[in-house]
């Protein structure tokens, strides 16, 4: 703390924290702007830095909160340990951006977070690359990364395996760009989950390309809660998306989170959603569920060159081409172009 007093507080001038090697504890720290330097903070973390496993000490959300700042890089090579076993039940810790302008995150290992590795929510120009992700398949709500409330985000060449989504779009992300990513084990790549909050805002603008999922649980997907909450999905699209034993590879869930009571239909409008060459393996008969609202139908669904192979869970290397596919859609109205190999609702 005294160290980030010094780079952001008494520095005019760029200045850089720096964590050498060597490996440290720590409970949660806020690094909190604005600082005085008209260009960005450098944190280097080149060791290890292991969270504190008394969860008393877990007031909120966070391990690593960065706020109020407008230009920070977090970078080194080094990686956070979120020790987080014994906190998976009550998920608190995660590396958090808050109100975060032009902040860069890059060349870092995040194992075992608490809760998301990492958070970024009300900001604007976030990138990060070369990171690598990783905790346990059966880790709850421990996702790669989680983006809310932030327009202008680019996310590239990182490698993510956890036991959530590998990299979720929240409520309020606009112009998004995310590509290279390797995912899994995990639940996929989602856009989500929409319409649990009032005050919620629209999603648009979000491209997922050249990424490539393996093992994992679902593909691509967007997830609505049944609520009266009104906002808009729109402009989404996943383009280039190698899949390799995905058991569930397309989803649209505007019933998300009503499993076992019904709540009504969702009221989160989704539309001109683009599912682009995508190709791979599932061991699922129906590699296209599009479960959409009956109060908000989907409009501009389009599928252009989706092939998907079926693989039987017991013989993952070989493809059986006569099983017979099936696609499951409601209250969705779709487009197709290209060569399809999967049945496609019409």
């Amino acid at each position: 703390m005294q160290a980030w007093q010094e780079v952001c507080k008494k520095s005019a001038q760029p200045a850089k924290l720096l964590v050498p090697e060597g490996t440290y504890m720590s409970s949660p720290v806020i690094f909190q702007g604005p600082c005085l330097s008209t260009q960005p903070v450098i944190v280097e973390v080149k060791g290890t830095i292991l969270a504190n496993e008394d969860l008393s000490a877990y007031d909120e959300d966070f391990w690593f909160l960065f706020e109020k700042i407008n230009g920070v890089i977090l970078t080194g090579g080094g990686t956070f340990d979120g020790r987080g076993a014994s906190a998976w039940k009550y998920n608190d810790g995660s590396i958090k951006m808050n109100d975060v302008d032009n902040g860069v995150v890059h060349d870092l290992c995040s194992v075992n977070s608490k809760f998301f590795h990492f958070h970024v929510t009300d900001s604007s120009n976030f990138t990060a690359y070369n990171l690598r992700i990783t905790a346990p398949c059966d880790s709850p709500n421990t996702d790669g990364m989680h983006i809310s409330s932030t327009c202008g985000v680019q996310v590239s060449n990182s490698v993510i395996a956890t036991g959530d989504d590998c990299i979720s779009v929240g409520p309020g992300v606009t112009n998004a760009n995310i590509f290279g990513i390797t995912c899994g084990p995990g639940h996929g790549i989602s856009i989500g989950s929409l319409g649990k909050r009032d005050q919620e805002k629209d999603v648009c603008g979000v491209t997922f390309s050249n990424c490539t999922l393996n093992n994992t649980t679902n593909g691509v997907r967007i997830k609505t809660y049944a609520s009266p909450i009104q906002i808009k999905a729109s402009d989404i699209t996943f383009q280039d998306i190698t899949m390799n034993n995905v058991q569930n590879p397309i989803v649209i869930d505007q019933h998300y989170g009503s499993r076992k009571k019904k709540k009504g239909d969702s009221h989160v409008k989704i539309s001109n959603v683009h599912y682009k060459n995508i190709r791979g393996t599932t061991p699922s008969n129906v590699p296209i569920t599009l479960a959409c609202s009956a109060a908000a139908p989907c409009d501009g669904i389009e599928f252009c060159d989706v092939d998907l192979d079926f693989v039987s869970d017991d013989l993952q290397s070989k493809k059986h081409p006569n099983t017979t596919f099936t696609a499951c859609c409601t209250n969705a109205k779709t487009t197709f172009s290209g060569q399809n190999k999967v049945p496609i609702c019409e």
